[in-house]
């Protein structure tokens, strides 16, 4: 259930995408400034991942996954009904901001789980999260040629609402000890972000992860709807399928984790998600653009999955703050994915857009790689941050 709360979160982010131009136009937005549809969403998120997700760490996140499920309802439901363009702007921030209930769902999965089995757990949790994105345009693309671009976010208003109900009956409490104050939270997270070289490390590489990324998901619509593809929006929709076959692929991931090999899975699928973009450079040949995309969606779900698990396990009590602060790198990602896929494509065509692409996916290698070389001259201590998890058990021991 979970898995469907975090898909039907993250889906009132990315549902006015595949039918942006019909949107825009019902809505008297020019085609130049239509994208503040998605901009709000994005924007609402970020905010929403900086001020609501420690939140996370302070109060029983059962009630707080159902309060941020009722509110995420609300903004679908404004978008649903917007007279205006201005209306479903708001609309599409309110939702934007309770969307990050996706990250608190991840850090009460992370609290709740046996640490031997928090790796699969999570990988379970977040595959919803890229159903949502990828499985939405589908959706969202079949019901903007049938009943019109509101009904999507009609369906996920009634979706979030009965999500909402549903956990606040099925959770199991999540009681802590009110310890720390919310601006306190806010102080150590700012702390964790400055100087902690496990989460600056791992942050770093999702940001180059998520560029690479948004560059495919926010570009490929542009080459497959021109000559000689000329596809509508339906069918470029379908393509998301692939990228869901990829990523309920690296399903594993979580439980390769679990097992002690997060680096080494981060590390291959890095490499792996470079070399999609060979594949993906390809759109004249349909068999290769399909691999290729299939492959970026098992690299990117497999760092994914392995980052949030290193970082859950290396801060346990503060899952919440630590995941809002990692998403933000996400977010930034996935914007200067977007941003520079659309410009590359316009100057220069598609071959330039899978350049940066690719580099992105390279610049997330030569992060981890670093990484790594760094931890060889470091003399594991129990205090450290790069300290293996089982040192600072046995000292606790």
């Amino acid at each position: 259930m979970l898995a469907v709360v975090c898909a039907a979160a993250v889906s009132t982010i990315y549902a006015i995408q595949p039918v942006l131009a019909v949107a825009g136009a019902e809505l008297g937005l020019s085609p130049q400034s239509s994208g503040v549809l998605i901009a709000a969403g994005q924007i609402g998120y970020f905010a929403g991942l900086i001020l609501l997700v420690p939140l996370g760490d302070l109060v029983n996140r059962r009630r707080l996954i159902g309060g941020m499920l009722a509110l995420t309802s609300v903004g679908a439901a404004i978008t649903a009904v917007a007279p205006t363009g201005v209306v479903a702007v708001a609309g599409l921030a309110v939702a934007g901001v309770f969307a990050v209930v996706v990250q608190v769902t991840v850090a009460y999965v992370a609290a709740v789980s046996a640490p031997g089995e928090r790796g699969r757990n999570i990988g379970a949790v977040t595959s919803g999260v890229v159903i949502g994105i990828l499985g939405v345009r589908v959706v969202a693309g079949l019901l903007g040629d049938t009943l019109g671009w509101r009904a999507a976010y009609a369906l996920l208003a009634v979706l979030c609402a009965t999500l909402a109900v549903r956990t606040r009956k099925v959770l199991s409490p999540d009681v802590r000890a009110r310890e720390n104050r919310y601006t306190q939270v806010l102080r150590s997270t700012g702390r964790l972000v400055t100087t902690d070289r496990l989460f600056l490390s791992r942050g770093s590489i999702t940001f180059f992860v998520f560029a690479s990324f948004g560059s495919l998901w926010s570009g490929l619509a542009l080459p497959l709807a021109a000559h000689p593809w000329s596809l509508g929006t339906t069918e470029i929709g379908l393509f998301g399928l692939f990228g869901l076959a990829g990523a309920l692929g690296a399903g594993r991931a979580g439980r390769w984790a679990d097992a002690g090999h997060a680096q080494r899975v981060t590390g291959s699928a890095l490499l792996v998600l470079a070399v999609s973009w060979l594949f993906i450079a390809r759109t004249g040949t349909a068999v290769l653009l399909v691999a290729g995309i299939v492959l970026l969606d098992f690299a990117v779900q497999a760092v994914h999955v392995s980052s949030q698990h290193v970082l859950t396990t290396a801060h346990p009590d503060r899952a919440g703050s630590v995941i809002g602060a990692y998403m933000a790198f996400y977010s930034l990602g996935s914007a200067l994915g977007a941003v520079t896929t659309t410009w590359a494509y316009t100057v220069w065509g598609w071959q330039a857009s899978c350049l940066f692409g690719a580099l992105y996916a390279l610049a997330g290698f030569a992060v981890w790689a670093a990484a790594q070389l760094s931890r060889v001259g470091v003399t594991a201590t129990p205090e450290s941050p790069w300290a293996p998890v089982g040192c600072a058990v046995a000292h606790r021991k």
